[in-house]
């Protein structure tokens, strides 16, 4: 009975991958998420039930769409095979037994998937358009106060703790309110900034930093990759600042730390 409970929660994850999907392309542009009916991006026509079956649709139209044959990017598959995967991962990762599954356990798991969600839309968003959007940032501030709210109450977490996280919080917003939208039209350093902050509240200042540097090592071995492909002849510094100007900073951080947290929870729960 377990292996179908985890086989349901990988079904769960591919529903939401599918959703990602969408956030990710209506999101920047300001299109409804929750009402408008799905349609193909090529020639606007409605996507039927059968178009929009996660995993298997893909598969079956061979990555094409069945009305004007377009080509379907592969990201649409593989954002909703990862999430199934993440799901089953956290899901193994914090032992969830169908059979022993207690309150607690359940809704632990479920702030987890809010807070992967906020984690793959700023991966899913940065990556395409190199932008934390600010409508995902205040999702991340809503569900990080839930949390810290569900921590002081039923977890009798230290309140003081949370209280500087809330600080920083609205510090930051009345800077970029205030001086950095003169400086930064898309507020891109303030959205980092508000992501690092949701990231240490879900999970913890070592993971955060584990995390960061977890990035940065690829984002060198990035930068390290692209100076080769350059060559030494054509290599110089406006070539450097161009390549980091289109790194997506927000993308490797989110997906370091999905990896590492999981990691993490794995060691303890299993205690390697």
């Amino acid at each position: 009975m377990n292996i179908f409970f985890y086989i349901l929660l990988f079904i769960i994850g591919t529903l939401f991958g599918s959703f990602y999907t969408l956030a990710v392309y209506r999101i920047p542009k300001r299109q409804d998420i929750t009402h408008t009916h799905s349609y193909c991006p090529n020639c606007k026509t409605k996507l039927g039930f059968l178009d929009l079956i996660p995993v298997f649709s893909y598969i079956f139209l061979r990555g094409k769409c069945r009305y004007c044959k377009e080509k379907i990017r592969p990201r649409y598959l593989i954002l909703e095979t990862l999430s199934g995967l993440i799901f089953v991962a956290i899901a193994y990762a914090m032992k969830l037994n169908f059979y022993e599954l207690k309150l607690m356990q359940i809704v632990e798991y479920g702030f987890m998937i809010l807070y992967i969600t906020f984690l793959m839309l700023i991966i899913g968003i940065d990556k395409e358009n190199k932008k934390i959007d600010k409508y995902v940032s205040i999702y991340g501030i809503v569900i990080s106060i839930m949390y810290m709210i569900y921590l002081c109450i039923v977890e009798q977490t230290n309140i003081y703790r949370y209280g500087i996280y809330l600080i920083l919080y609205i510090l930051i917003l009345l800077l970029d309110t205030i001086t950095l939208r003169w400086y930064a039209k898309n507020s891109y350093v303030t959205g980092i900034l508000l992501m690092l902050i949701t990231m240490i509240i879900f999970t913890g200042e070592y993971i955060t930093a584990i995390s960061i540097i977890f990035a940065l090592l690829i984002l060198s071995f990035y930068l390290l990759i692209n100076k080769i492909k350059i060559g030494k002849r054509r290599r110089n510094r406006t070539n450097d600042k161009q390549i980091v100007n289109k790194m997506s900073i927000g993308f490797y951080i989110g997906t370091a730390n999905i990896i590492v947290l999981i990691f993490v929870i794995f060691l303890i729960n299993y205690k390697i």
